[in-house]
């Protein structure tokens, strides 16, 4: 019997502590948080090329020390799981940071005036893109508006000779100016089209915004206007917006992003910079929404390219609009707008057109919904299709959803892709567009998904939000935007520790990647990053502030502040 013992204990040492190998990297003398529910915290781990070798002790990872081991004293940091953005949009992050940035602005006479200087550097003709504004953030009136949004006039006024189109925020709504209107053709005769909607004021003049699929007419002949440059240049402005969407997301301690929707032509670009060496992070695509006569370009996929850095294996569609732009597809009307019940952007019969094709091919279908119909349509699309619970398909952002759905979500094993920091910016506003009860039962409620068993994912939805991590952790366990401010049915938030989850197995599950990513364990991809601050036991106000001391993907620091 002590033979059987000591036999069993010999085989368990030999597991937790590979005294075979030799770690290439050693970190130790940290307080790490693992995210593995068979060892949640450990002080050191060691690494073997771009795989974890040991998690544990600071005497058993210095144990796998050789002649040529690099061994970093972490002096008592808070190191993790690399962090892994659960949905966000890469190459529009990258163009945000290039381009006019509009996501801080506080009033329409900012927009203005920042566009206006950015006009200074641009050739007369171009047009100039901007992104971030948002109505119901502004602290000043923008005068005269049509359900919030401002006319046109003030940006037409600096911006005579160039086209100028401005995206929302949110993405599902843009501002046009008069150049850009007319080069589009846009009159009082133009009809709105399907699933959009031209705004207008009382005399049926169009105000220069447009929603949903309405946005369409101004970006249909901007991308003619950039369809006429060179594939030489076309490829070399891809590879600048690549660079400067990886840089900003390393700085902040990402080491894995989930880009919901790039196109084929995209999709051919990120696998040639992978092939070539040029990821320094891990990008995990989903198709941009096909069209139903492009579904046989599906059977390419999935694609997995540059050892782990690239990989495609799902489809992201559209189902509805955003709320902030009033195009969130409702089961009631809008509060504050009577007359609407939002917008169903894609028929129901193109949905499951595609879901058959991703069931098909084993492929994870992931369908943009926000408002309570929205959702329920889509939970009804997947059931029709009759998807396995281990399928991983999921609803992106998922924001109001009616409580005799939330079940639903467990039931079938469907994920909901949530972003917490959307909660709280679009705060303000919640209520007015639902009312309190639809809000307070229904938006953003990540803590009865939780609770039902449901498969949560978080992040920015970046460029819609900021890409930082930190603010959007902070959200999840206070539903507050910043410190100091209201919280938005606090009886809704996560705990750190889930928050943390959230972040790293949580997203790596979303994406089947699990056994490869996420958690510090033995055997997985060994991307870290270390912080500052603990965040599990700093001060919870403290959060937002989090800067990353180093960012490791594969066993490489890819970045050291």
């Amino acid at each position: 019997m002590r033979f059987i013992l000591f036999f069993a204990l010999l085989i368990a040492a030999s597991c937790t502590q590979p005294h075979s190998k030799t770690a290439t990297l050693i970190l130790h003398n940290g307080h790490f948080f693992t995210a593995d529910s068979a060892q949640m915290e450990a002080t050191a781990v060691a690494i073997e090329n771009d795989r974890i070798l040991y998690v544990g002790d600071d005497a058993g990872a210095l144990a796998l020390k050789g002649n040529n081991t690099q061994v970093v004293d972490l002096k008592g940091a808070f190191a993790m799981p690399g962090l892994i953005e659960g949905h966000g949009h890469f190459a529009s992050l990258g163009e945000s940071l290039r381009n006019l940035n509009l996501l801080n602005t506080t009033s329409f006479a900012q927009v203005r005036d920042l566009l206006a200087e950015k006009l200074k550097t641009t050739s007369p003709g171009d047009w100039l893109e901007g992104r971030g504004w948002h109505q119901e953030k502004w602290t000043e009136s923008p005068g005269r508006t049509v359900n919030g949004y401002p006319y046109h006039d003030d940006i037409s006024a600096v911006s005579a000779e160039h086209p100028v189109v401005l995206f929302h925020a949110s993405g599902h709504a843009l501002l046009a100016n008069a150049k850009a209107m007319q080069l589009a053709g846009i009159n009082g005769e133009t009809p709105d089209p399907k699933g959009g909607r031209i705004v207008r004021d009382a005399s049926g003049n169009a105000i220069g915004v447009f929603e949903e699929n309405a946005m369409d007419l101004i970006t249909i002949p901007y991308q003619e206007w950039q369809n006429k440059r060179s594939d030489a240049e076309k490829q070399a402005d891809f590879d600048t917006t690549f660079q400067f969407a990886m840089r900003e997301c390393l700085r902040r301690g990402i080491t894995s992003f989930q880009d919901a929707g790039s196109s084929f032509w995209q999709i051919e670009q990120y696998r040639r910079l992978a092939e070539s060496g040029q990821f320094n992070l891990r990008l995990w695509a989903m198709v941009a929404q096909p069209n139903l006569e492009d579904l046989n370009k599906l059977a390419g996929f999935p694609l997995k390219a540059g050892n782990h850095h690239f990989t495609v294996q799902a489809v992201k569609a559209y189902f509805d609009g955003a709320l902030g732009s009033y195009g969130a597809w409702l089961l009631q009307p809008y509060s504050d707008k009577p007359d609407s019940y939002g917008q169903n952007t894609t028929p129901i019969e193109t949905i499951e057109a595609i879901a058959k094709a991703c069931r098909d091919r084993g492929l994870q279908f992931c369908v943009h919904a926000i408002g309570d119909r929205g959702n329920r349509e889509v939970l009804n699309v997947f059931e029709k299709t009759g998807i396995q619970p281990n399928a991983r398909w999921r609803v992106e952002h998922a924001q109001h959803i009616d409580p005799a759905d939330q079940p639903r979500f467990k039931q079938m094993g469907v994920i909901a892709s949530m972003q917490a920091i959307h909660c709280t910016s679009d705060a303000p506003f919640v209520v007015k567009r639902l009312g309190e009860e639809r809000a307070r039962t229904g938006a953003y409620v990540w803590r009865s998904l939780i609770d039902l068993g449901v498969h949560l994912a978080n992040g920015t939805d970046a460029p819609v939000e900021d890409v930082n991590p930190y603010p959007c952790l902070f959200s999840s366990v206070t539903r507050q935007y910043r410190p100091g401010e209201p919280a938005f049915f606090p009886e809704q938030c996560m705990t750190r520790q889930e928050a943390l989850l959230s972040y790293s197995i949580w997203n790596a599950y979303a994406a089947g990647e699990e056994a490869l990513k996420g958690s510090l364990k033995a055997g997985k991809l060994a991307d870290i990053v270390v912080l500052d601050r603990d965040l599990l036991r700093c001060a919870v106000l403290e959060m937002p502030q989090t800067e990353v001391l180093q960012t490791i993907v594969g066993g490489n620091v890819v970045y050291k502040k």
